[in-house]
């Protein structure tokens, strides 16, 4: 079996394939001075670059874990999400409540799909 890394840094690498398998590091906005829906949706079009570069795409995500520091945000996330997703294809998905590296991140996005 293989692995690679791709946009490796000496801390992580934005994504690993393995097994047929993508596995995105937690995506953050790159903008922060909106509020959760607009992050939510600059971490997804990160999301969409991100497996695009690695030949894969949305419909083929398996698995979402969404880190939200405030669950006030939760609607807003979701709008951003729902609004994101192919209908009828949306992976399993946990969402929690967790502190992030950076108070002005209002999301985080980890992200595992087919390659």
């Amino acid at each position: 079996m293989s692995i690679q890394r791709h946009l490796t840094s000496a801390r992580l690498s934005e994504a690993v394939v393995a097994n047929g398998f993508i596995f995105l590091a937690g995506q953050v906005a790159e903008k922060t001075d909106g509020d959760a829906q607009a992050q939510t949706a600059n971490v997804l079009a990160q999301i969409d670059k991100l497996l695009g570069d690695l030949g894969s795409d949305k419909s083929k995500l398996v698995d979402a874990t969404i880190f939200l520091p405030n669950l006030d945000d939760f609607a807003g996330m979701n709008a951003a999400w729902e609004a994101w997703l192919p209908a009828g294809q949306a992976p399993t998905r946990a969402t929690v409540q967790a502190i992030l590296a950076k108070p002005e991140w209002k999301v985080e996005i980890k992200i595992i799909a087919l390659a």
